[in-house]
């Protein structure tokens, strides 16, 4: 059975982001009171795609099909942990391969998507509760347009698109609250540029999921840490 542990405007009217908590001996695994009622009565959860709505890395997904995918999944990893801005990380990847748009549309036709376990209830559950859902991501498939010439050849990526840079999964987050006036927003993922977007006006709750990567400075700031979406369905319940 499925209880909101308190009306939504009692709990949110004071709401301000968490911070984690810089104290070494605190578990995050073990959410708090405060972190559970938040989770429990937010109106609407953001979740990041790859390597937590979806198991694949796109761009790493990608540069391997095309031959280069370790010295792009270097990257990627260094993007994901905040020790480089995500839109020099992801113009140095792409520069690395150039993939043409026959490459792209090849991939995708080849290479689908494969689903996290447990994403699918989870998100069936928060729907059951009027949450509202929303994907924001920093992938390719998804949020970056990639810009190809008349031929078909690799140009580059739309850097006005806020997802291509650092702090641009907060602007959308941002954005998001705003129009909808949502009262207590989450935000899920796994990388650094998830955990930017809890802040004023922002996400009031960062969870981190480690299920497919753990990425231990992103963790280390989270409010929650799940190692699976089942510990988030158990939550609701």
């Amino acid at each position: 059975m499925m209880r909101r542990p308190k009306s939504l405007d009692s709990i949110a009217a004071s709401i301000q982001p968490l911070e984690a908590s810089t104290t070494g001996n605190i578990d995050n695994r073990q959410p708090s009171k405060e972190v559970l009622e938040l989770w429990r009565s937010a109106d609407a959860v953001c979740f990041d795609v790859d390597s937590t709505v979806c198991v694949d890395e796109g761009i790493d997904e990608l540069a391997e099909f095309c031959g280069a995918g370790k010295a792009v999944a270097e990257w990627t990893a260094r993007a994901m942990g905040g020790s480089v801005p995500f839109e020099e990380a992801l113009s140095a990847r792409l520069s690395l391969f150039k993939p043409s748009l026959a490459q792209v549309q090849n991939f995708l036709n080849k290479r689908p998507p494969r689903i996290s376990p447990g994403i699918e209830e989870l998100v069936k559950k928060l729907k059951a509760r009027n949450t509202d859902v929303y994907l924001i991501s920093g992938g390719f498939r998804q949020m970056i347009n990639l810009l190809f010439g008349s031929s078909g050849e690799f140009l580059g990526f739309d850097a006005n698109e806020p997802t291509s840079r650092s702090g641009g999964k907060a602007t959308a987050v941002q954005q998001i609250r705003k129009v909808k006036g949502y009262k207590a927003l989450v935000m899920i993922g796994d990388g650094a540029t998830d955990l930017e977007a809890r802040k004023p006006g922002g996400a009031n709750l960062f969870i981190c999921y480690a299920g497919v990567q753990h990425r231990e400075s992103v963790a280390a700031k989270a409010n929650w840490l799940v190692f699976s979406f089942t510990d988030l369905i158990t939550a609701l319940e």
